[in-house]
């Protein structure tokens, strides 16, 4: 059997555009290459589809890949058998595709849209399909889920973003009489702590709800929880199983943006601070939350654990970051799979669901 042509996305239109060229970077450097062909394409800011043919993998995060001697403009084709079409001048070039790696966060790319494509074109992929993409990339989609669950989580409330303007006072009132302060505002479609912020009074709730209201048309407000915060990947498809647990001191307000890729004021512990029979639960609710919401290949699923011994669901990552410090491939690492063998295997169970 020859090498299997593996093509790695990355990029995107979302505000997550330069967390996913961090990602891509550190899947193509450990990405085997004596057993994969590599086809790296990368999606511009515009929305444009581009075949990257360097070997530097650090051109991504430098935000240079897009105009490396060699590219050129590339899509995959819906089309059955087509796989990955490159538009070399007046010449269009097919090559086949075994299976793709999206190694793209939030909108178009792990919302279901891209595994639309993906389904459509009857190519193998990482991760989670259609549906539970769409509904684990919307929290209140994802919250509705875990009610009928029967998962502790945060109370919440849903905030449509169309009547923040005339109805903003109600709408204030309706939160203070459901919830303390502090309160947590997300846009519901967002990923990475992106448009997410922790309201303390009256006015930073408002400028909340606005600034979440530019992400999404429907935004989260949840009860503050306090708790350590807690990361368990999740890797398999009929049979999943969950890695160590993993805690996050964020070293900030919480564990937002710029803690998870800009600032360095966050630690990791792996593992986490917690009683072993806290993890266990921890780890068990993780498989229970990757089950409901349908998902299959991987995903991240946080937490929280309350003082007191419990656990709170937090949210899952249907396409986690995959950076050099990202949680999920440090959490299997430390599970006995290394990120070369991690990679393996998720392309493994990719062919595998597909088939």
């Amino acid at each position: 059997m020859g090498k299997l042509n593996v093509c790695i996305l990355f990029g995107g239109i979302s505000p997550e555009h330069e967390v996913s060229l961090r990602s891509a970077e550190s899947v193509l450097n450990h990405i085997d290459k004596d057993k994969y062909n590599i086809l790296p394409v990368g999606i511009t800011k515009a929305g444009q589809w581009i075949y990257f043919a360097g070997t530097d993998y650090s051109m991504l995060p430098a935000q240079v890949w897009s105009t490396c001697p060699g590219s050129c403009p590339a899509a995959i084709s819906p089309v059955r058998g087509q796989g990955l079409l490159r538009f070399e001048g007046d010449t269009v070039k097919a090559t086949p595709i075994d299976v793709v790696f999206p190694v793209l966060h939030g909108e178009n790319g792990e919302d279901g849209a891209m595994q639309g494509l993906l389904q459509m074109a009857g190519i193998p992929y990482v991760g989670p399909h259609v549906a539970p993409s769409a509904v684990a990339m919307d929290k209140t989609l994802t919250k509705l889920v875990i009610d009928k669950e029967g998962i502790p989580q945060a109370a919440w409330e849903l905030v449509r973003a169309g009547e923040l303007g005339e109805k903003m006072d109600a709408i204030v009132k309706t939160l203070e009489a459901r919830f303390a302060y502090p309160m947590f505002v997300k846009p519901a479609g967002t990923g990475s702590s992106v448009g997410v912020s922790k309201a303390g009074d009256r006015e930073t709730l408002k400028a909340a709800l606005t600034a979440a209201g530019k992400y999404d048309s429907k935004i989260l407000v949840e009860e503050f929880i306090k708790g350590k915060e807690i990361e368990v990947a999740v890797l398999g498809n009929a049979e999943p199983v969950a890695s160590v647990c993993g805690e996050i001191d964020s070293g900030a307000e919480f564990y937002d943006y710029d803690a998870k890729y800009v600032t360095d004021t966050s630690t990791a512990y792996i593992p986490a601070r917690i009683s072993e029979e806290l993890q266990t639960r921890i780890r068990e609710a993780a498989v229970q939350v990757f089950r409901a919401v349908g998902c299959q290949g991987l995903s991240r699923v946080d937490f929280f654990a309350t003082e007191d011994g419990n656990l709170v669901f937090n949210e899952i990552n249907t396409i986690p970051g995959f950076t050099s410090i990202s949680m999920y491939p440090k959490l299997f690492a430390a599970s006995g799979l290394p990120y070369s063998k991690l990679i393996d295997e998720l392309l493994k169970l990719a062919l595998e669901a597909a088939r």
